[in-house]
């Protein structure tokens, strides 16, 4: 399986969670590449077998301006072949708590097969590690069982 995770994050909390992830993925010797937004080429992506976005959320429940190109590459793309999961930290002061997570997922079960989600208030703290485990482990399981379904139908 290859996986990578793209993330932006500005005050560092997103960027930990998704090395907690990444960390966590690579124990399971899963093939993982953490890419910042910026250095991540779109046109990867039909080369994935996974894909986990790790996003913070702007303002008000807004995808971040330098997350949209990743974002509409899904929408303009057939990549329902690849297993996605979003994740993301926001401040449940905000109305719109990650916000940007949601609207992810929302494209992201459209345009994938969307397995999971994930939302950190703030800083990950020690409690997020079973979550997080449990993110990678149902990423894990949709893979085995996409890969199963495609042997059965051989």
């Amino acid at each position: 399986m290859k996986v990578a995770i793209v993330y932006s994050s500005i005050t560092g909390n997103t960027l930990e969670l998704s090395a907690r992830i990444y960390n966590l993925l690579q124990e399971k010797l899963i093939d993982v590449v953490l890419y910042e937004v910026k250095d991540f080429e779109l046109s990867f992506l039909d080369q994935l077998d996974g894909l986990i976005i790790a996003t913070y959320t702007w303002g008000d429940g807004m995808i971040p301006k330098e997350m949209e190109p990743l974002y509409e590459a899904f929408e303009k793309k057939n990549l329902k072949h690849v297993i996605t999961g979003v994740t993301g930290t926001g401040d449940r002061f905000y109305p719109h708590f990650c916000g940007a997570v949601d609207q992810f997922r929302d494209m992201l079960f459209v345009h994938s097969n969307l397995a999971v989600t994930l939302k950190v208030e703030l800083k990950p703290q020690i409690s997020d590690e079973v979550r997080c485990g449990q993110f990678v482990d149902l990423l894990l399981q949709r893979y085995h069982s996409n890969v199963c379904a495609q042997l059965a139908k051989t």
